[in-house]
């Protein structure tokens, strides 16, 4: 932080403009004159716009100040995190308990707003009958659309020994439309 925002003696300009701590234009001063007005306030002199000419610079509380980037940076980066891939694997052989476990987990997935992938592996003489593969993905996603509505990225499709499609969650979830309802 320190780097990126100078503060009272590492300010290397030998000229700043000033805005003080109400947010007013005290205008281009010399840099050691604007850091004793800052410490005569009770404040910091920081650079807030460091590559600008010349430099502009605020009067306020640099432990504040670098509390509130830190907190943005975080909130920034916790944001980012939403829209993963997550993947549900399946079997031609599922049994019908693993099948329903298999959709609450794509089903909260769903709900935290990730893609998700459903994957079947064809072994051994499965390969032989791809269109099981095909209506084993096609009445899974079928089973989700009936509790969340979801759009279809990318429709069952063939890569070697496995078939795949891709959902994610439409605008609404379950959560929307029932309130809708209401």
């Amino acid at each position: 932080m320190k780097d990126v925002y100078p503060v009272n003696e590492k300010i290397r300009s030998p000229q700043v403009k000033v805005i003080d701590e109400n947010n007013e234009m005290l205008g281009v001063l010399d840099t050691p004159k604007a850091i004793e007005i800052a410490k005569d306030r009770g404040y910091d002199l920081v650079a807030v716009s460091p590559k600008a000419q010349p430099p502009v610079c605020k009067l306020l509380d640099y432990g504040s100040f670098k509390y509130q980037k830190e907190k943005s940076l975080k909130k920034q980066k916790a944001q980012q995190k939403k829209g993963g891939l997550k993947e549900i694997r399946l079997s031609v052989r599922i049994g019908q308990h693993d099948l329903e476990t298999r959709k609450k987990q794509a089903e909260k997935f769903l709900n935290k707003g990730d893609k998700l992938t459903i994957t079947v592996i064809l072994k051994g003489r499965e390969r032989q009958h791809p269109e099981l593969a095909k209506d084993l993905i096609n009445n899974f996603i079928n089973k989700i659309e009936q509790s969340i509505p979801v759009n279809t990225e990318q429709e069952p499709k063939k890569q070697g020994n496995k078939f795949f499609a891709i959902i994610y969650p439409s605008g609404e979830n379950k959560e929307t439309q029932e309130s809708k309802l209401d």
